[in-house]
Order: C-alpha cells, then sequence, then structure tokens
C-alpha cells in the first residue's frame, strides 16, 4: 500500500504554531508535501501604474516565507516555493509528488476565493479533493450563536452577542516532526526585482522596522504584551491615538493567529481590551463578506457616486502625496509611503478626509491603501473603507471625528512636526470630517 501524501498550500497562514492545515496533515497522512507559490496576478500593475503589492509588503512577504522555509526546516520539512497560477502550479505538483488530498486555509474576499475556486476546479479534474479549513478569524464561524446568513450587520449587535455567547478556541497544538517526500527541486526564493518591484528605502524616522515571519512575529507578541499598559493606556477605542500593538503585518499574512494573540491578552486580563475590540472588528468584516460576497461595499444605487468633486481626480492626487495643505493628513501620508505603515486612527482620519472633505472616490483611496499598507487584508481594507464611506446599512457607518484631547493633539503634533516638519498644526481639531 503506498504512503498517503497531502499537499498543505500555504497562503496567509505562513506559521508553524496554532496551524490546523499542518496539524491534520502531519496527522492523517503519511508524509506531507507544505508548498507556497508566489502568485504573479498579485504583483501586476495596474491602469493607473499602480502595483496591487508595494515594495513594502512584497519584501515582507519574501522575508515571511523565507522564514517558514527555515522553520519548516526545523521540523525535519521543506517548503516548496513556486512562482506560477496555482491553478497550473498546486495541480502540477499534485501530480508530480502523487498527492492524494491538498489542504488550505479558506478566504473570503473576491479575489482569493476566486483562485480558490479555480484550483479546486483543476483539481476535480483529476479526482482530487482541496479541503478547506477556517482559521483566519479569532471566533471559528461554527462557534457564532447564529448562522453566517444571520449575522448582525451592526458591529454593536454583533460585538455584543458574540462576546456574549461565544467562545474562543484553544489553539491548536504544534506538529514533533513533519514528514515529507523526497523534493528533487524545493525551488528558490524570488527577489524583489523577479517580482518586478524595486528594493524599498528603509526611512529613519520610522518607529518601527517590520521583519517578516513566525519568528520575529512571536517576538513581537512578547514585546507587545511585556509593555501592555503602554500600549493600552490610551482612550479605550478604535480612536485611540497611537495606541497600535503594531502585530496587524503579521496577522496580515497569518506569521500569527487572531488565537495566539487573544490567549497572551488573557493573561493581562482587562489591560488588553483595546486588542481584542481590534480583532473582534477584523473578524467583523470577514463575516460581513462572508455573508454579502462584493455586495458589501458597493453603494445601493448610482446617486451614492454622482456627488464626487469636480476636481476629484487631482484631489485624490494629492492626497496620496501628501500635499493637501492639512499637516496632519499630510503627515499621515507621508509616513505611509515612507515606510507602509500609519496607526488605525490615521487611517480613519486620512480616508474620512478623503471621502467626506475632498468628495473623492472611496474605492480609490481603498486601492491606494492596497498597494501602500504593509498589512494590508483583504476583508479589513475594504471593509473599513465602506464603513466609513456609508456604503452598507450599519448605524455605525456615519463617519466623524474629531481630536480634541489635549495629550492626544500634543501627540500629534509631535507626529506632525516628525512628518511634515515644513508646517506645525495649530490648537483646536486638527480635522473635522
Amino acid at each position: 500500500m503506498s504512503d498517503r501524501t497531502i499537499l498543505v498550500w500555504f497562503r496567509n497562514d505562513l506559521r508553524i504554531h496554532d496551524n490546523e492545515i499542518l496539524l491534520e496533515a502531519v496527522r492523517k497522512a503519511d508524509k506531507v508535501l507544505p508548498v507556497y507559490c508566489f502568485d504573479p496576478y498579485y504583483f501586476q500593475h495596474t491602469e493607473a501604474g499602480a502595483s496591487k503589492t508595494g515594495n513594502f509588503r512584497a519584501r515582507f512577504l519574501l522575508e515571511a516565507v523565507a522564514d517558514l522555509r527555515k522553520n519548516l526546516q526545523g521540523f525535519g520539512a521543506e517548503l516548496i516555493i513556486r512562482i506560477g497560477n496555482p491553478a497550473e502550479v498546486i495541480p502540477q505538483l499534485a501530480e508530480e509528488y502523487h498527492v492524494n488530498e491538498v489542504y488550505h486555509h479558506r478566504e473570503v474576499a473576491y479575489e482569493e476565493t476566486n483562485i480558490s475556486e479555480e484550483v479546486e476546479a483543476a483539481l476535480w479534474k483529476m479526482r482530487l479533493n482541496l479541503k478547506h479549513f477556517i482559521g483566519h478569524t479569532m471566533y471559528h464561524k461554527e462557534d457564532l450563536p447564529f448562522p453566517i446568513k444571520d449575522i448582525p450587520d451592526s458591529f454593536a449587535i454583533f460585538k455584543k452577542k458574540v462576546e456574549r455567547d461565544s467562545n474562543v478556541r484553544q489553539c491548536v497544538p504544534t506538529p514533533d516532526h513533519i514528514t515529507i517526500p523526497e523534493i528533487t527541486d524545493a525551488g528558490e526564493l524570488p527577489t524583489l526585482q523577479q517580482l518586478g518591484l524595486n528594493e524599498p528605502v528603509d526611512d529613519m524616522r520610522a518607529t518601527e522596522y517590520f521583519q517578516g515571519g513566525e519568528t520575529a512575529a512571536l517576538v513581537q507578541l512578547h514585546k507587545c504584551f511585556a509593555n501592555i499598559d503602554q500600549v493600552t493606556k490610551q482612550k479605550s477605542g478604535r480612536n485611540s491615538a497611537d495606541c497600535s500593538s503594531k502585530l496587524s503585518p503579521w496577522i496580515s499574512i497569518g506569521c500569527i493567529s487572531p488565537r495566539q494573540v487573544y490567549w497572551e491578552i488573557q493573561k493581562y486580563g482587562s489591560n488588553g481590551n483595546l486588542l481584542k475590540l481590534e480583532l473582534l472588528w477584523r473578524d467583523y468584516f470577514r463575516f460581513m463578506f462572508k455573508k454579502h460576497g462584493q455586495k458589501f461595499i458597493k453603494a445601493k444605487d448610482e446617486a451614492q457616486n454622482t456627488d464626487l468633486a469636480p476636481d476629484a481626480d487631482l484631489l485624490l492626487q494629492k492626497w496620496k502625496n501628501g500635499e493637501t495643505g492639512v499637516p496632519l493628513i499630510d503627515a499621515a501620508m507621508h509616513e505611509l509611503n515612507a515606510t507602509g505603515f500609519i496607526s488605525n486612527q490615521n487611517r480613519q482620519i486620512v480616508a474620512g478626509y478623503l471621502v467626506n472633505t475632498l468628495k473623492a472616490d472611496w474605492t480609490q483611496g481603498a486601492a491606494y491603501f492596497e498597494e501602500k499598507l504593509i498589512d494590508y487584508s483583504p476583508a479589513s481594507n475594504w471593509g473599513n473603507w465602506a464603513f466609513i464611506a456609508g456604503v452598507n446599512d450599519a448605524k455605525e457607518s456615519k463617519y466623524t471625528i474629531a481630536t480634541k484631547l489635549p495629550k492626544e493633539l500634543e501627540a500629534k503634533t509631535d507626529f506632525v512636526n516628525t512628518w511634515q516638519p515644513s508646517s506645525i498644526d495649530e490648537a483646536g481639531d486638527l480635522v473635522s470630517a
């Protein structure tokens, strides 16, 4: 009887800890074939000349894949790396290594789901099954107090019911050893140049350098909770002034799971409530995409797209370049362009300014974030922008923000001095939207 081989298709789950597909493959198969595929689709350029993946995120991804390979080697395994269409690469490897089944984590956004369906269709022609797992959320879909179709569209109601009636599962164990088939060609990690991108230049003003990979993610997790009081002492809300744990880049591509963060938070009691809230927002947007699909981020009618400013394209470009004349907006955009990262509060401020003050197309702003953000995640990015633009029915989607608290104002003045040193914001509202 021949050995049973399961191909583990890594996507946005670049870790060994708390990885159900890897654990299940080790338990169910004699041999496991770990694979990562760099899909050229994500590195193509749009008609406007922008890349779907900017160089900061691409470098971070390359580092994460390299770290995953190194960590797998520590468990006696190897990571096969390929560049190409997954719908071609995965079936080819399945045939070459006599694979019996393919495991992967299910995605929710349109593009990622479409890629899964193409791979599934190609494997089906070979009479092979693509088994879907759920592993990108803090709360498991099957543990929610309602079916997906009945999830409340209001975040407040969703939060209340989930926190009252659901529990977060424990992290799954880590395999002791991973047995792989004899691999003839593991493949080389591509360079940024091979992906069509240039090496990013690190800005000396950046407060954090993000190193991709599970190893760095675990270091950041421990660092974050060693300083939990500093991270969470600000006003408890989504718009707290720069109280970021800075875990989001690693969470976005699965170098660490939301459950790992949650259970680390539990050790610190209420001090971690703000971080749990951010993870819950992330769950909410993913479940909204699962429930509504693309309709979640589309306007109810054409009228919502007819009140754009006559010079919306010019205003959009000035916003991208940090040339609006509003110091805080420009400083935040300069930081984004120079580092690939800005705080959650600043994301909401610049998004609200583009939509409500400049009257520019919110989808163009979301697409720009998609290119630039090192922690881009489809559901969170597009869900947040749709939320701010008010294209869904949730009561919370009416966007207003003003920062008047003295400490927050002082912090933002320092921020503006760093990223927009030529102009200093005066006292009062930093932004009125």
